[in-house]
């Protein structure tokens, strides 16, 4: 197809010209979406800001499980921890070194329900057969915390959800309800992020956010809408050269 401007001429051949709307699309698809992902990350981080900043919540029974409407919530819970029955979260990294988070069950007052309370992180003894001392008082007490979904991994393999039988038990990610049944009690879907202010922790740096900013996601959507300029640049540029040739 051949479209006159001026003295020049535009010559579309069939294969480059479908090679170029097809990469035209692509890019450009890439780029909407890392736009959509932008505002997505921009309600995400309005969301999380609103409940670090809202009202703290007394933990119950009664609360709602959903832990998407509940996360990064701060709250209280009285009760006392099962010193008795305590997981540890492997291959977990903190400043280079490898380690577990300590995830205690705090169970409510008066409550056959209990919430998985994460009192930070603990190193990796030379000799893995020999697990951290992670010793705690039962006692009937008020902690402070947020509340956040359990720790992610990458690829979760077949069985690594199942805890060790011995106490502390060792797993490799939660799944609150298999941990409930070991237990022998109901959990909540979510942990306890537990104050840093508070006693009976360890290393404790929690997060406030663990996504990419909305500006490196428009950072890309740029690059994406730039790479689609050039590419119509260099494919008209070839067209006008083959109709000179």
């Amino acid at each position: 197809m051949n479209i006159k401007i001026g003295r020049r001429s535009l010559t579309f051949e069939i294969v480059p010209t479908v090679a170029y709307l097809c990469l035209l699309s692509l890019l450009l698809a890439l780029g909407a979406w890392q736009l959509r992902r932008s505002d997505e990350k921009q309600a995400f981080i309005k969301l999380e800001e609103q409940r670090l900043a809202s009202e703290t919540l007394d933990l119950s029974a009664n609360v709602t499980d959903d832990v998407d409407e509940l996360r990064y919530r701060h709250v209280t819970v009285a009760g006392s921890y099962d010193h008795a029955h305590q997981f540890l979260i492997d291959n977990q990294i903190s400043d280079g070194k490898a380690g577990y988070y300590v995830l205690t069950p705090f169970i409510l007052q008066g409550e056959s329900k209990a919430v998985l309370v994460n009192r930070g992180w603990v190193p990796l003894n030379k000799d893995r057969s020999i697990l951290p001392e992670i010793a705690v008082e039962k006692r009937q007490t008020i902690i402070e915390g947020r509340i956040n979904s359990f720790p992610s991994v990458g690829i979760k393999l077949a069985g690594a959800e199942i805890p060790t039988d011995s106490w502390p038990s060792v797993v490799q990610w939660v799944d609150s309800e298999i941990l409930a049944k070991k237990l022998g009690y109901s959990l909540f879907p979510f942990q306890v992020e537990l104050d840093q202010d508070q006693p009976d922790g360890f290393k404790r740096e929690w997060r406030t956010t663990t996504v990419m900013p909305p500006e490196q996601h428009i950072g890309y959507a740029v690059q994406w809408f730039g790479l689609a300029l050039t590419l119509t640049i260099i494919f008209i540029w070839y067209s006008i050269k083959k109709d000179n040739e």
